[in-house]
């Protein structure tokens, strides 16, 4: 089974792996398809209309079954590759090894954003930008400009204190876990860290960025520990809810997966470090 490892405990070759897999999936097309896929939804998800990917109580399983299908498309290239995910309350500056030439680059020059270092940059001639929000073509970023501070692990503990899952209207202005951990209110855990990346990150078509994949790999990892501390606090809502995705609604764009099918990540993978198991009796509460 995949495991998911903290990017800062791989090894040179695991890199290397990552990294070669996603210039492929580039190269081919396949990974543009995912920027489309995530701006035409970020577009539309809307407080008062339907929404699915964002703003909503399935911001967390939708986000899930992007990263399962893009893992699968990495694994298509190399079977050994997994998604690393970012844990950005413990490397929480510009100088973290991710943003390492042998790995992500660095931040965007002070004049245009332009990353200069690594293999996504521009003029390594392997990572033009094609869906764009602008005219430029190249990857940018502004690591700590649009906010100055990640993040604390004193915020995220206080997010997964949090023993209810969602709760009317099921927008950004809800309260409860999932939309503190997206970040339209309270501690602003998921948004603040696409705002501080900068760049493509802060737009709709931040997977131009692969740090996408690993901040939401994070954040999926962040979704587990919470139901391990909740057993018994279900997804919400249930049933019969206008405008989002209840319990057993299928999800667009795939329209075969319900976030009941998303509940249990040990179905599809494990984290490096997996959150203890919930009591036997508590799975059947997440139905």
């Amino acid at each position: 089974m995949t495991i998911r490892k903290n990017q800062a405990s791989l090894t040179p070759e695991e890199k290397r792996a990552f990294v070669a897999a996603l210039l492929e999936l580039k190269r081919t097309g396949r990974y543009d398809r995912f920027v489309t896929t995530h701006n035409g939804f970020i577009m539309s998800d809307t407080d008062s209309g339907d929404r699915v990917g964002h703003r909503s109580p399935s911001f967390l399983p939708w986000h899930r079954r992007f990263l399962l299908e893009f893992e699968a498309a990495l694994q298509e290239v190399d079977p050994a590759v997994a998604l690393p995910y970012w844990d950005w309350t413990a490397d929480r500056t510009a100088r973290s090894s991710l943003w390492a030439a042998d790995f992500l680059g660095g931040t965007g020059r002070a004049r245009d954003g332009q990353v200069l270092d690594g293999p996504f940059a521009y003029a390594a001639g392997k990572w033009e930008i094609a869906v764009r929000v602008d005219g430029r073509s190249y990857l940018r970023r502004a690591l700590g400009t649009g906010v100055a501070q990640l993040p604390t692990r004193a915020e995220v503990d206080s997010v997964l204190a949090m023993p209810v899952y969602d709760a009317a209207p099921w927008n950004s202005s809800s309260g409860g876990f999932r939309n503190n951990l997206e970040g339209w209110r309270g501690a602003n855990l998921h948004n603040r860290v696409h705002v501080w990346v900068g760049g493509q990150m802060a737009t709709g078509v931040s997977p131009n960025d692969p740090v996408f994949w690993m901040h939401h790999a994070f954040i999926d990892k962040l979704w587990a520990d919470w139901q391990a501390l909740h057993p018994q606090s279900p997804y919400l809502p249930a049933a019969g809810t206008p405008n989002v995705v209840d319990l057993h609604d299928t999800m667009r764009p795939w329209n075969d997966v319900t976030p009941a099918d998303m509940l249990d990540h040990r179905k599809f993978y494990t984290f490096d470090t997996e959150p203890a198991p919930a009591p036997a009796g508590a799975a059947a509460s997440q139905r």
